[in-house]
């Protein structure tokens, strides 16, 4: 066998994991060629560039101070040399906007781009290949040809400062991260009820009273009390103008624009305790520690004048500030109850023939955008803009499902899709056990990775009307730098992906590799983040009157070990290779093993109960929300108490009443009928007002056995599981069918007072 020959069969027997080992480019590039041979970074080589285009300036500096922080090696500009690094910006029409090429030969680096930020993109991509920290080992870049593209325009992520106020230092580094991964928009969220940390000069109180509040970080965010008089206001901090403007000079040298966000109508609260007359009741108040709304002015007043002349100032010397083309006016959860009390807008109502106080809200949000257009900027806000009808050139940015985008995209408006399933970063990433206190929910490395932006609801027309999506970080319960780390990374760069890469060439299990090279680069960082999601996820699925247990984990090299009967699972546990099946009541205990190590610092442990109804199929006379389907439809039935993950379990129901029938198969003797219910007032939840049980022999008529009243308050503010149990004589039957009556709207005091509340619903056990 020749020499030449042996070398192609090699190729052959691994073509490009022997290049690809050295590429771990995230996003991941919509072309990459791997070729032989390296480009070596050292003292001889020449960063070439045009010295007459001042705009590359920033870029060709940004990426030799990378080199030097890496090497140490001070690269030489514009000399002649052997071997070049060359930044080319060609002619506007030779790419599209933020796209790159990169060509790396043994002799020449190459990037081009008809644009400042497709050449500080192919610089990204270039330095995702050489090492991540200081070394002395040699600067190699594989030889290759990259040719890249976004897929979308809008590649953000989102931070609230409010809540906790983080450092310029820290938001710069927090910008740092987004232009690693070609994520270009960063949504500042300046102002809440808990903090305004924008400085403006015609109003000094509103950061000189309402950036600041008691501090009582000690105590868990939802059960703080309100500010006492006497307390002293000594937690938060706000950015000078001097600071805006620098922060949104660095971030453009990055290619990332700053969109600020200033709430209003809604979570104003810390402007009015600056400015007391803003309110509808006009009364002075303190600053808000957080949690509690009863007696608080959280809105503006929509009826007083003065309020759209103090916002239209505000805005003015914010859109001085701020180049961006988008200024965010938030506009989600407003709390009209106060409307509906005060004279004044009342007679705003009357006067501008408004219906109700959704129209009087977008009465107040047009007015805004009418200004903001008139600065010849746009107007984007949350999806509650919509309500009472949405203003003219508004751009729809939608958080609660993507309803709200749907909508707006059939309006011809653009949209931002931001859903809080999976794009809320505040979420739990993995666990809960073991993992640092979140706000709830359950968002995961691969759930967010898996988003698809565009829903399906759209036609091919109006997916133009999508601009990308973001992620976002809410902050109740990140109070620093290193949780702000840990809850963004690596979610982050699983986005970055979904709004870059073409759809078709995502793959789970490649991003999962080059994400090892990641961690590593954090690591040497000293970036905190998560590892992974280790938490074994446990599906189970009934049909027909059987129950089996489905084993799944995200991380693609692991293996799941387990236990039936309850015990602690060990290194030497059963392996998991196919669905077990659940015959009795037992507990069913897994790990994720990886490299011989278990992952985990607690089992995920999930008990099944054997009732009559399990395996039974249901059938609902209204459909569970999509974004609360837990695991199907015969979730109802399947063996499984819900927890308190609020999306992970349980069947949701927004507006209509729970209505489900349940077949047991075969006609079988009952006295016992339960349904287990949730309350979390925080998230819109509250128990149905009562619940009522049926029996039935054929399925057609159906007997009343037991209504069972909620007893617990609708006011209570702690996670509440309730089972509403019907007892009654022994009798035949082979169809349940149970009705939850809905609460009719959030209650009174409530942040969504007056809106529909949800119902959430898990096992319905039959005895």
């Amino acid at each position: 066998m020749s020499l030449k020959f042996a070398k192609f069969l090699l190729l052959l027997a691994c073509p490009l994991p022997m290049f690809a080992q050295q590429v771990a480019i995230i996003p991941q590039p919509v072309e990459l060629k791997l070729n032989e041979g390296n480009f070596i970074i050292d003292k001889n080589t020449s960063v070439q560039f045009n010295a007459s285009q001042a705009a590359l300036k920033p870029a060709v500096d940004f990426f030799i101070n990378a080199v030097k922080d890496v090497s140490g090696i001070a690269l030489q500009q514009n000399k002649p040399a052997a071997k070049k690094v060359e930044f080319i910006l060609a002619a506007q029409t030779a790419f599209k906007p933020e796209a790159y090429s990169l060509t790396v030969t043994p002799s020449l680096i190459q990037i081009k781009a008809s644009s400042y930020a497709g050449i500080f993109y192919g610089i990204q991509s270039l330095l995702q290949t050489l090492p991540q920290v200081r070394t002395n080992a040699a600067l190699q870049v594989p030889c290759m040809q990259i040719n890249d593209e976004p897929r979308f325009k809008w590649r953000g992520m989102h931070l609230d400062v409010s809540r906790h106020f983080f450092s310029a230092d820290v938001v710069k580094q927090y910008i740092n991260l987004l232009a690693m991964y070609k994520m270009n928009t960063f949504h500042w969220h300046l102002v809440d009820d808990q903090g305004w940390r924008i400085e403006i000069k015609k109003y000094p109180k509103l950061t000189s009273t309402g950036a600041w509040r008691v501090d009582q970080n000690d105590k868990v965010w939802g059960s703080r009390p309100q500010a006492q008089p006497g307390e002293e206001a000594t937690y938060g901090g706000y950015y000078t103008q001097e600071q805006v403007k620098e922060i949104i000079a660095y971030a453009k040298a990055r290619n990332v624009t700053v969109v600020p966000e200033i709430e209003m109508p809604g979570h104003v609260a810390s402007a009015i305790a600056a400015y007391p007359q803003l309110s509808c009741t006009q009364q002075p108040q303190l600053p808000l520690t957080g949690g509690n709304y009863n007696n608080m002015s959280s809105n503006y007043c929509a009826g007083n004048e003065e309020v759209f002349s103090f916002l239209q100032d505000v805005l003015t010397e914010v859109i001085a500030l701020f180049p961006s083309t988008y200024i965010h006016i938030g506009g989600d959860e407003v709390d009209k109850g106060p409307w509906k009390k005060c004279e004044r807008c009342q007679a705003r109502m009357k006067k501008e023939g408004l219906k109700n106080e959704e129209e009087l809200q977008s009465y107040f949000i047009k007015r805004m955008e009418k200004f903001i257009v008139s600065k010849k900027r746009k107007m984007i806000g949350w999806d509650e803009i919509l309500e009472g009808g949405l203003a003219p050139e508004a751009t729809v940015m939608s958080w609660r499902g993507e309803a709200g985008g749907i909508e707006a995209a059939k309006m011809h408006h653009d949209v931002v899709m931001t859903p809080g399933s999976p794009c809320y970063f505040d979420h739990y990433q993995a666990g809960p056990e073991g993992e640092p206190l979140a706000i709830g929910g359950f968002n995961t490395v691969k759930k967010v990775y898996d988003y698809e932006p565009i829903p399906k609801e759209l036609s091919a027309e109006q997916h133009k009307y999508v601009l990308g999506a973001q992620g976002n970080v809410w902050t109740e319960y990140i109070s620093t730098a290193e949780h702000l780390e840990y809850m963004v990374l690596p979610r982050m760069l699983a986005l970055a992906e979904t709004v870059w890469s073409p759809a078709a060439t995502k793959n789970w299990n490649d991003f999962s590799r080059r994400l090892q090279f990641h961690f590593n680069a954090f690591d040497a960082k000293g970036l905190h983040y998560s590892p992974g999601n280790f938490t074994v996820d446990i599906k189970p699925a009934a049909k027909n009157g059987k129950l089996e247990v489905a084993l799944f984990s995200e991380v693609p090299t692991a293996s799941i070990l387990y236990t039936t009967d309850g015990t602690v699972t060990t290194i030497s546990s059963a392996v998991y290779t196919k669905p077990i099946a659940v015959e009795s009541t037992q507990t069913i205990r897994a790990v994720t093993m990886q490299n011989g190590k278990i992952m985990n610092l607690q089992p995920v442990e999930q008990r099944f109960v054997m009732h009559k109804a399990v395996g039974a199929n249901v059938q609902y006379v209204h459909q569970p929300s999509r974004s609360y389907m837990a695991d199907g439809i015969n979730s109802l039935t399947d063996g499984v108490r819900g927890k308190s993950a609020v999306n992970k379990f349980w069947h949701g129901f927004n507006k209509n009443n729970l209505v489900a029938t349940v077949d047991l198969g075969t006609e079988k003797n009952i006295s016992r009928i339960s349904l287990g219910c949730l309350q979390h007032y925080r998230d819109w939840i509250f128990l149905p007002t009562a619940v009522k049980f049926e029996v039935s022999v054929d399925g057609k008529t159906f007997t009343e056995v037991a209504t069972v009243q909620n007893d617990v308050p609708v006011n209570t503010l702690a996670l509440t599981i309730k089972d509403f149990t019907a007892k009654f004589p022994a009798t035949n039957a082979r169809y349940v069918r149970v009705t939850a009556y809905t609460l009719e709207a959030c209650p009174k005091g409530h942040p969504g007072e007056g809106k529909p509340a949800w119902t959430f619903a898990d096992e319905l056990e039959v005895e």
